[in-house]
């Protein structure tokens, strides 16, 4: 069969912006909606020949699939919801990006809600996603004091699957999280292997969850090595800023001047930490160590460059929207949830000279 001429009414159509049909498409090139149906979604029951002439009619005619009529067909919207915190921070801004280069993958369009402050109300979110018809959601708040005691299971089953991040393990529960403590472990522990024996903390906020695995690694890393970890050597912050990591290395200083060593919870505690070392006359790394958390890009240009640990944030977000993508299909094709699954990422030591003579 030859390909038929392009029909007037059809390149007029085109030429004055009318959406092509799958109707359109048939008839420029010859041929069924249902075979054009089947190029459409990849299927293989045609010639390669007729494939071409397809998509060449498409191509001409600028047809695109009709995305909410093929949701409403298949009863899938391919829309995840994504609930989140802090993007105008390195962290966070990392894991979003992960969701978004994995959805866009596997075909996902996302609706990004923003919330204020992570213990903000989530009730109205959710109705939200839910009036949106959204396939699943990834709730990437981190865990805040009580902001994370309204998920019960049998309360998400009432609900899109769900896959959360940043919190601890519970029971019938989907979480993606960064294992803290093991980074805050290999960060003292490198401390230790260096041969500091002094070594003080300035946490974050201690309402997180994060904040307090680091602060239990450290803990663990210094009794494992036999040594006390004394009050004196630790400092909490209100947030994770450089500003706080000023105040807590003055205190820290002031309470415990003997440290030789520094575990800050964040990069930006460690920035604002080896300014005011400096400001005291305390030579980094010569006289007192400093190790960080987070690896942002900025870290490898502090003075002197500092050693941290690298959360592999990108993989958070794409492994939950893999996750997210599996519970989805199990779901829709066996009517029953897929049995929830905990990931937990390790992250990695970067060494830099400001732990290192």
């Amino acid at each position: 069969m030859t390909s038929a001429s392009p029909k007037p009414e059809l390149v007029h159509k085109s030429n004055n912006h009318f959406p092509a049909t799958l109707r359109d498409v048939a008839e420029f090139a010859g041929v069924s909606i249902k075979t054009v149906s089947r190029v459409v979604n990849h299927q293989n029951e045609i010639s390669e020949a007729t494939r071409q002439r397809v998509q060449a009619a498409i191509n001409q005619l600028g047809y695109r699939p009709n995305v909410l009529a093929r949701s409403l067909i298949h009863q899938r919207s391919k829309t995840l919801g994504v609930i989140a915190w802090g993007i105008d921070y390195y962290g966070p801004s990392r894991t979003v990006v992960g969701i978004e280069q994995e959805a866009n993958e596997l075909g996902y369009s996302l609706f990004l809600c923003l919330v204020n402050h992570p213990t903000d109300d989530h009730e109205q979110i959710l109705d939200t996603l839910i009036s949106r018809r959204v396939d699943g959601i990834i709730w990437a708040i981190p865990e805040v004091g009580d902001n994370h005691d309204w998920i019960q299971t049998n309360h998400l089953d009432q609900l899109p699957p769900i896959v959360f991040l940043s919190m601890a393990a519970r029971p019938g529960i989907s979480v993606v999280s960064v294992d803290n403590r093991n980074g805050a472990k290999q960060a003292v522990q490198h401390l230790l292997q260096k041969g500091r024996r002094k070594i003080g903390i300035i946490t974050g906020p201690m309402a997180w969850w994060e904040a307090r695995e680091r602060y239990a690694g450290w803990q663990e890393a210094l009794g494992e090595a036999g040594l006390e970890a004394s009050l004196s050597q630790v400092v909490n912050s209100d947030d994770w800023s450089a500003m706080n990591g000023e105040r807590g290395m003055r205190t820290l200083l002031a309470q415990a001047p003997e440290v030789d060593a520094v575990f800050a919870s964040s990069d930006q505690i460690a920035l604002g930490a080896m300014g005011i070392a400096h400001q005291l006359g305390r030579h980094v790394p010569q006289e007192l160590a400093i190790v960080g958390f987070d690896n942002t890009p900025e870290a490898a240009f502090f003075w002197p460059p500092l050693t941290t640990i690298y959360q592999q944030l990108v993989d958070v977000g794409r492994i939950a929207v893999k996750n997210l993508h599996e519970m989805i299909l199990i779901r829709q094709s066996q009517n029953e949830p897929l049995p929830p699954s905990f990931t937990m990422l390790k992250p990695e030591l970067i060494i830099r000279a400001s732990s290192s003579i």
